[in-house]
């Protein structure tokens, strides 16, 4: 018997064969069900199928109508800066008169400016303000989000932007990722190898062996970190026992998607300027390309990542906002359904796809979430939209009519509820 029943809804989910992301065609192969139910108990699905539940139904039941709306999975956002102080609104006038993403860095400014910021933040000044964007990604239909450190870039500040991670009190999961090297930070501005030194024998150990983070990430491009710099403190992550991902080639084609593969990371993110024999190493390593559109939109870079042609690689495609002050200052997973539409060129169904299923396995999360099948966790989001295509048509505005996270309803916007 149920504790949620979901009926009516034209069900949409990726189809999970179990056997990890979704590849070339199959980005486009989703299963719908016309008027279709869900049940839940105890937090997990227990049925999909045609018809109305009403095996599953008893008193008690919540009973949720969801005619004429899209009944998908939890959006899984598999790329945002969550923890950080300060925004950056002052730089959008440098962007307009031409100053590129690099130059603003290397002026003090992006990364290093949210850097002072966040130094002097207290935990509970960082907890406030992620808080503040998880509710906007709840309530936009976004269940699960992986987190980057990389705003503290020393040992005390990047400990404390994790462990702000693991105490926050929210309804969304965070994947929390160390990500120390985003930047080198001005302290060690004549002494890069310092910075490495200390990352390498002191922060990466100590985050590894008290469990602060999942994965490990670098910045490797041109000006921040070199390709053997990066390879240093990756790997030194993976002995200690993180997962790695990479911000790779993201403006210049350095050899970053190649380094991914190469390391066995579970993604490589960004990916603009990455070359197709550097493609093809990640595809051997079963690496998964994290893309970032909604960033190439923001910094004006005249152009996106070659989404099209890494699927029908058969590298397996995810698509993030890359939620960070500076060049994706966006909460919202569906406002960046548009840009991998209209600036990759992906259908509605690979978007759905790629935000979902594919990014759920971009964090290790794709035997939890990502779909709606018997036995993953109920993240459910119901759409105020008549099918899928429809999400990215009817652009510019939040869909969400209901959210329902581990069982339970925790948004509820406009949608009938029947007892």
């Amino acid at each position: 018997m149920a504790d949620i029943v979901i009926k009516n809804g034209r069900i949409v989910t990726p189809k999970d064969k179990g056997n990890g992301p979704r590849l070339g065609d199959e980005m486009k192969e989703l299963d719908v069900i016309t008027n279709g139910f869900i049940a839940v108990t105890d937090g997990i699905i227990e049925a999909v199928d045609k018809g109305e539940g009403f095996d599953f139904i008893t008193p008690d039941s919540l009973v949720i109508d969801a005619e004429e709306r899209v009944v998908m999975p939890g959006l899984v956002d598999p790329h945002t800066h969550l923890v950080h102080y300060g925004s950056r609104e002052n730089e959008l006038r440098l962007k307009l008169q031409g100053h590129s993403y690099l130059d603003i860095l290397k002026g003090g400014g992006g990364i290093l400016s949210t850097v002072r910021a966040t130094r002097t933040a207290t935990k509970k000044m960082l907890i406030k303000k992620a808080q503040k964007s998880l509710d906007i990604m709840l309530s936009s239909g976004t269940t699960t989000v992986e987190g980057k450190s990389g705003y503290g870039l020393n040992f005390e500040d990047e400990v404390k932007c994790l462990e702000v991670m693991r105490e926050i009190d929210h309804k969304v999961d965070i994947v929390p990722t160390y990500m120390g090297a985003h930047a080198i930070p001005l302290e060690y501005k004549e002494n890069p190898d310092g910075y490495l030194d200390l990352m390498i024998h002191e922060v990466i150990p100590y985050v590894a062996k008290e469990k602060l983070c999942e994965y490990i990430d670098c910045f490797c491009e041109e000006g921040v970190f070199s390709i053997e710099e990066s390879r240093k403190i990756l790997q030194k992550g993976k002995e200690l026992g993180l997962g790695v991902k990479v911000h790779a080639d993201e403006i210049h084609p350095m050899g970053g998607a190649r380094l991914a593969g190469e390391l066995g990371a579970i993604s490589a993110e960004h990916l603009l300027a990455a070359q197709d024999d550097d493609l093809s190493v990640m595809k051997e390593a079963g690496t998964m390309a994290v893309l970032l559109p909604a960033t190439s939109f923001y910094l004006r870079l005249g152009g996106y990542a070659r989404a099209r042609d890494m699927i029908q690689m058969g590298i397996p495609v995810a698509i993030a906002t890359d939620y960070n002050p500076g060049s994706s200052p966006t909460e919202s997973l569906q406002g960046v359904f548009v840009f991998a539409s209209m600036g990759m060129g992906l259908t509605p169904q690979e978007v759905i796809t790629a935000a979902t299923i594919n990014a759920a396995y971009a964090i290790g999360r794709g035997h939890l979430i990502g779909s709606l099948v018997k036995g993953k966790k109920a993240d459910i989001v119901i759409m105020d939209a008549p099918n899928e295509n429809y999400l990215v048509y009817h652009f510019g505005m939040n869909h969400v009519s209901m959210v329902i996270k581990n069982g339970k309803v925790v948004v509820d916007r406009s949608i009938k509820i029947y007892a």
